[in-house]
């Protein structure tokens, strides 16, 4: 894991206050679509380009397309966001396993006192047309509405890992529960 510098070229002094950019990889720090992410990402330069008045730590677990995250990458975006002294967390992640990761965290998170954000993008940060700035702005907004717990922003919505799905177009869409039907078992006739 490598942890990035503040505007100053300094090691930035982490509080609850800052925001924590746990990086993955992902399309949102590819150079093109459905390409591979390279070795550094796009998103401390972006954010740090803003001129911003906003704190940011940056931590990078991996540049992957999330198809390919193993089990020891994900316990190691566990780890890092257990061990953040942040109280708002985004996590920059490829689409196509966003909401597995979403869930993997919620159900291993007990008692979080922190917001942990998944985003992403399906448009490479720094290409005409990509949603990555707003999904990246959107899910620092919501950093400081939402309660503590783990979410999912993209597109300018908020979800629930358990109740988000991404369909094939890409979307991020909300999953209701049907009601279910009571099973019945069926029963051959006596003769």
């Amino acid at each position: 894991m490598e942890k990035g510098l503040n505007m100053a070229g300094q090691s930035p002094v982490m509080s609850k206050d800052s925001f924590h950019l746990i990086i993955t990889g992902g399309t949102i720090d590819s150079c093109f679509i459905g390409k591979v992410p390279p070795k550094t990402s796009k998103i401390p330069g972006y954010l740090l380009g803003l001129k911003n008045q906003l704190g940011f730590i940056f931590t990078k677990v991996c540049m992957k397309d999330s198809r390919n995250l193993t089990e020891a990458d994900l316990k190691a975006v566990l780890l890092t966001v257990k061990v953040s002294k942040s109280k708002k967390i985004i996590i920059t992640h490829g689409t196509y396993t966003m909401v597995n990761t979403a869930k993997y965290l919620k159900k291993n998170l007990a008692q979080n006192e922190k917001t942990v954000i998944l985003t992403g993008s399906l448009i490479p940060l720094g290409l005409n047309d990509s949603d990555a700035p707003s999904n990246i702005g959107y899910s620092i907004s919501k950093s400081g509405e939402l309660a503590p717990g783990v979410y999912v922003c993209m597109n300018g919505e908020t979800f629930e890992p358990d109740n988000v799905m991404k369909q094939k177009n890409g979307k991020f869409v909300k999953v209701t529960k049907e009601k279910k039907r009571p099973h019945r078992e069926f029963q051959t006739p006596v003769n």
